[in-house]
């Protein structure tokens, strides 16, 4: 078990949101056989969140996106 830091609440709020977000994306969608299985996974979607997938902070573009943001 891992335990956050004191007097740091917000450590705990992404702890919480990393944790739902793997939950509802992933380990609702695929049953896991063992850990070494479990690491698979779980690099593919690091990959995947952190490559491809859209974000709202780039205006729904994924991260590998070269294009520049529209200017406001």
């Amino acid at each position: 078990m891992v335990t956050t830091l004191p007097r740091t609440p917000r450590m705990n709020a992404s702890c919480e949101h990393v944790i739902s977000t793997l939950r509802r994306e992933l380990l609702d969608r695929i049953l896991i056989l063992d850990e070494r299985h479990l690491a698979l996974v779980l690099q593919a979607y690091l990959i995947h969140y952190n490559g491809h997938r859209p974000h709202p902070s780039r205006y729904q573009r994924p991260r590998t996106s070269h294009r520049s943001p529209p200017a406001t």
